[in-house]
């Protein structure tokens, strides 16, 4: 089993930044695939970005690209979400999640396993 543990959400005017962490515990895995999702009130979920524990390769969503930005510290098994240029469309629950098998494709929930409680991100115009 692992755990995650979201932290950094808040509220936020439009235009400002904001980072997000995501700290990993328990179980540990030789590769893996960590990724933040988000779910708007109302909405489905949605994929933000991730990135490769091995390598630290990121895949940002076309949403959010120029903005937002995935990074990892290996040592604390943490990841990071920089938010920048926020807008109200992003305020949503934030979610991270880790995937410890092979996908083809880490931009949809179902390729993760284990995931955090979420974090609430609040934009004001």
């Amino acid at each position: 089993q692992m755990q995650l543990e979201e932290s950094g959400g808040g509220l936020v005017q439009a235009g400002g930044p904001l980072r997000l962490s995501c700290a990993a515990s328990g179980r540990t895995f030789s590769s893996y695939v960590m990724g933040w999702f988000r779910q708007a009130s109302g909405k489905e979920r949605e994929f933000v970005a991730c990135i490769w524990w091995s390598g630290g390769s990121t895949y940002v969503a076309e949403s959010v690209k120029g903005r937002f930005t995935i990074s990892r510290d290996n040592a604390k098994k943490s990841v990071y979400l920089q938010m920048n240029s926020l807008k109200p469309e992003d305020t949503a629950v934030y979610y991270c999640a880790i995937s410890v098998r092979y996908s083809t494709n880490y931009a949809v929930g179902a390729a993760y396993d284990y995931w955090g409680q979420g974090t609430q991100v609040t934009v004001s115009s």
